[in-house]
């Protein structure tokens, strides 16, 4: 097993807790009698850049959900570092896909990106003059200067999806659960998007990327969950991202596997 990578800003309940990152142990999750995760299970040694992917429907929003206790569990278990998340909730954040957000609530940029300060400070604290700092360097760091006063609805696609990942900066969460951060996206966007998510590995930190474009998998992913309902495979990337195990979870749909056989053939081309 892989050893863990603790950050000097580890919090000491982490740094004395399991090796694991990320234990999923028999998740299931149904809605209205329709299971929709099936026995979800998976083990996340060390901090790293995940990628899940799977076809419309194989739940993965759902995943990252349940991961949160956002959805209930019809069984199984969730631990961060072997705690249950209630004990590490100020540690963990999400960044939602953009279509689950409501961009005619009237808050600006700045007001977004200082809700991610709210989970350090309790409850009946204000953010103050350092919260606000942090979140103008959120800002910044995800070239959001020049609209950070702007109403959160008048922004671009690739505009309102920085905001929120700069509210999850703000957070300085040890893991990030990030659904989509690159639908609907333009390239200035993908380029600042994947700098940062490499700069957080630089740092130590694990990203959970719900990712559609099978492509960039091999480039700039660590680990892959293949998910279609039941976890298909999850491990490094170079052994479980494969034409076989896409086969097995897209079900030969040949848009996807054309894709992945491209991303294949392109990593063995790279010295």
């Amino acid at each position: 097993m892989l050893k863990s990578q603790s950050s000097p800003n580890t919090p000491p309940a982490m740094q004395q807790a399991s090796e694991a990152v990320l234990d999923v142990h028999d998740v299931t999750v149904a809605y209205h009698r329709r299971t929709v995760l099936w026995n979800v299970d998976f083990v996340l040694p060390r901090p790293a850049l995940v990628a899940i992917v799977g076809p419309n429907g194989a739940g993965k929003s759902t995943l990252l959900k349940a991961l949160l206790g956002l959805v209930p569990l019809a069984s199984g278990s969730v631990r961060f570092w072997g705690q249950p998340l209630e004990q590490v909730r100020t540690q963990v954040a999400y960044v939602p896909q953009r279509e689950s957000v409501d961009w005619d609530f009237p808050v600006t940029v700045e007001d977004v990106v200082l809700m991610g300060t709210y989970a350090h400070l309790g409850w009946f604290r204000r953010p103050g003059a350092l919260e606000r700092q942090l979140a103008q360097e959120c800002i910044a760091r995800m070239g959001l200067e020049s609209v950070a006063h702007r109403p959160i609805g008048q922004l671009s696609g690739g505009q309102q999806q920085r905001t929120f990942l700069a509210r999850a900066l703000a957070q300085k969460a040890q893991v990030y659960l990030m659904d989509e951060p690159l639908a609907g996206v333009d390239a200035t966007t993908t380029r600042v998007v994947f700098d940062l998510f490499d700069q957080l590995r630089q740092q130590g930190k694990t990203l959970l990327v719900v990712h559609h474009d099978l492509r960039m998998v091999p480039e700039h992913f660590e680990y892959a969950l293949l998910l279609n309902t039941r976890v298909v495979a999850f491990g490094p990337v170079q052994e479980v991202f494969t034409s076989e195990n896409l086969q097995l979870t897209y079900g030969g749909r040949l848009a996807a596997l054309e894709q992945v056989a491209q991303a294949i053939q392109q990593r063995q081309k790279t010295p």
